[in-house]
């Protein structure tokens, strides 16, 4: 790192889209930095933990099935967040993410067919071969090839702004104070949510009990700093992607191997051992995002997956092995459960089950009758020992409340006040197109669209 050097591009944040920018921008002919507030092993911010890609195709095209539209992408996202989006940069994403994959195979990517257990991913989504961890080592890759600047363990304390432009960053690096000047800034430090105390003044006491499924470096300072300079903001402090994993996961970083993808395969309950929603309200990769909130809304954030022999093997299993017992008396046990409450609600549940042909392919027509909250989809009786249990926590992966930007990616300001060198992509501004809800691979679709996008308009801005 040059401090007597002016960059064309400063991006701070090291994950997807801070590298889809940088390597647009050096493209461009851009000088480029990128700080990365993690250490190297660390890098890649959540993206490390990611597995696919969602895109818009008209047709099969080499690892996806079928054809996926934009209306059908559209009325997807329109669904999972209840109109809470950007339409005009909502479809903006889509449409171009139809492009995104062969840029992508050239600065690293490689992609393989849906993996066995990732229902209905096939048509929709494109999966990253050895996962978002050898996705970001081959942008890492490219980018070093390309001469971008990377520092690790530069963590961003200030943005300095002069006449209405950003100038500098303050930089810790080494235990050293540093300052870096740039013509632009990008900002891709993601969200929030590994600020505990900040996650507690949106969410309470209850915060505590979360979990944090990606990196520990997502504080939100960056965030913060723009804040503070009058960044108009999206979305709210709420809002989140959040999904329920196991409640045995690490407080950060435990990643996506420690979500649960059975719920739709058996029944949840609370530590009351009651029901409190629909378990097969609609396919996974649509609503699993919603579960990590109806756990965190439960009596003291837990609740707890029960599932049967039938289940076993239907599923992704998560990297903890469930906890088994011989009866549910056993069960309840084993989970500080009442057991008279527990066999009570099974046995409720499975007199209101009404039989038909079971396909976790389809929304089936087995349900319940009579049962409140229902079971709209995939209900068994729950009666074959060998009885299972995996306890859930809500896992939080980013937070959505972030900048506001335009389709340029343009950070935008209170008061119409312009600040034309300031751009945003990744987490940090997911919130304009997801105001709440979550659709399997979209933040990875927001990310390097909009990680291209204020790329290649900083550095045509550092060239004006």
């Amino acid at each position: 790192m040059d401090t007597n050097q002016l960059y064309d591009v400063l991006i701070v944040g090291g994950g997807n889209a801070a590298l889809c920018a940088a390597i647009t921008a050096r493209q461009a002919g851009a000088s480029v930095i990128v700080l990365e507030a993690a250490p190297r092993h660390f890098r890649g911010g959540n993206s490390r933990h990611t597995r696919n890609f969602r895109c818009m195709h008209d047709a099969p095209a080499d690892v996806l099935t079928d054809a996926y539209g934009e209306n059908e992408y559209w009325e997807d996202l329109l669904k999972v967040t209840a109109g809470h989006t950007d339409e005009k940069l909502a479809r903006m994403v889509i449409r171009q993410t139809s492009e995104c994959r062969p840029w992508m195979r050239a600065h690293g990517a490689r992609f393989q067919p849906s993996l066995g257990g990732t229902l209905h991913l096939s048509r929709t989504n494109a999966f990253f071969l050895g996962g978002g961890k050898a996705l970001m080592n081959g942008y890492y890759r490219a980018a070093e090839k390309m001469g971008i600047e990377i520092e690790y363990n530069a963590e961003v304390n200030e943005l300095n702004f002069r006449d209405g432009r950003f100038h500098s960053a303050v930089v810790v690096r080494k235990g050293f104070t540093e300052v870096v000047r740039a013509k632009t800034l990008v900002a891709a430090a993601g969200g929030f949510q590994a600020n505990i105390e900040w996650l507690r003044s949106a969410w309470g006491e209850a915060a505590n009990n979360f979990l944090i499924r990606g990196t520990p470096y997502d504080n939100g300072h960056i965030l913060r700093l723009l804040m503070n300079q009058g960044a108009r903001t999206v979305s709210d402090p709420t809002q989140c992607h959040c999904v329920a994993i196991d409640a045995r996961a690490p407080r950060f970083d435990g990643g996506i191997i420690t979500r649960v993808d059975c719920v739709s395969l058996g029944i949840t309950v609370n530590q009351h051992a009651q029901r409190f929603y629909d378990e097969g309200e609609d396919f996974w990769p649509k609503r699993y995002a919603i579960w990590g909130r109806l756990v965190a809304q439960q009596p003291e954030q837990i609740a707890y997956t029960i599932i049967d022999s039938q289940a076993m093997g239907a599923f992704m299993p998560p990297v903890f092995p469930p906890i088994q017992a011989r009866s549910l008396r056993e069960l309840a046990d084993a989970l500080k459960l009442d057991p008279q409450a527990l066999e009570r609600t099974v046995a409720e549940y499975n007199a209101a089950v009404r039989p038909g042909k079971f396909d976790h392919a389809i929304l089936d027509n087995c349900s319940t009758e009579g049962l409140q909250p229902a079971k709209s989809h995939w209900a068994r009786r729950i009666e074959r020992p060998p009885y299972y249990a995996y306890p859930l926590r809500p896992g939080i992966t980013f937070t959505y409340l972030g900048v506001a930007v335009n389709e340029r990616a343009e950070v935008c300001f209170e008061e119409n006040r312009k600040l034309d060198n300031v751009f945003a992509a990744g987490e940090i501004m997911a919130g304009n197109i997801l105001g709440k809800g979550y659709l399997a691979g979209l933040g990875m679709a927001i990310g390097t669209v909009f990680g291209r996008i204020a790329g290649e308009e900083a550095a045509r801005r550092a060239h004006a």
